[in-house]
């Protein structure tokens, strides 16, 4: 994809005067970098994930091992992007969730433990921390020197600018989304047979 500065240039996409570190359920998607499918395949509507496919699943469950105010909800990782419900509580290690965590789409992981090695929160200059913004930053930093390790390609971006949220303000968001995140990989089957439609 060519650059197009109209396009692309940098803005923030997130609600302007909105507390991100305020407990609630956030709706992110992350998307790779010029919409590779990097993570797997699709089939018989069931996400296939490879290599690359397991580094992101598993970093991606780490994550409240690194922000203890952090619970994870629906996820699920498609071939160019993932999909999660993030849960921030109120304290520190406490709060409630709206659910328990699922991962739609794919099996329990069982990719070794160390596949994060070293994945300790970073800093981020100018990012709250705490915050949505802190947590996604430090899970595509993390994510991202994980895969270009093992594909041996440092430096090299698995992961776009940016990412997308969407503040879950209610009980029936919360369960549309869910049945939105369990149902994508069918979904991206019947996408592919219509080309005019754009990936989910």
């Amino acid at each position: 994809m060519k650059y197009d500065p109209n396009k692309h240039h940098r803005r923030s996409i997130r609600l302007k005067e909105y507390d991100y570190s305020s407990p609630g359920a956030y709706f992110i998607t992350i998307c790779t970098y010029q919409r590779q499918h990097l993570f797997g395949d699709i089939v018989d509507g069931v996400m296939k994930l490879n290599q690359y496919g397991q580094i992101i699943q598993s970093c991606w469950q780490r994550i409240p091992i690194h922000f203890a105010n952090v619970l994870l909800d629906a996820w699920v990782v498609m071939p160019n992007h993932l999909h999660g419900i993030l849960v921030l509580t109120d304290t520190l290690g406490e709060g409630e969730a709206f659910g328990k965590g699922e991962a739609f789409g794919n099996k329990t992981c069982e990719i070794a433990e160390d596949a994060c090695p070293n994945a300790s929160p970073l800093q981020f200059c100018g990012t709250q921390s705490g915050s949505i913004g802190a947590i996604v930053q430090n899970y595509k930093s993390i994510s991202t020197r994980q895969i270009n390790y093992v594909r041996h390609t440092p430096g090299i971006p698995v992961w776009q600018r940016n990412y997308h949220d969407r503040i879950i303000r209610d009980e029936e968001a919360l369960q549309r989304i869910r049945e939105y995140v369990k149902t994508n990989p069918l979904a991206w089957e019947i996408d592919q047979l219509h080309p005019d439609n754009l990936s989910r």
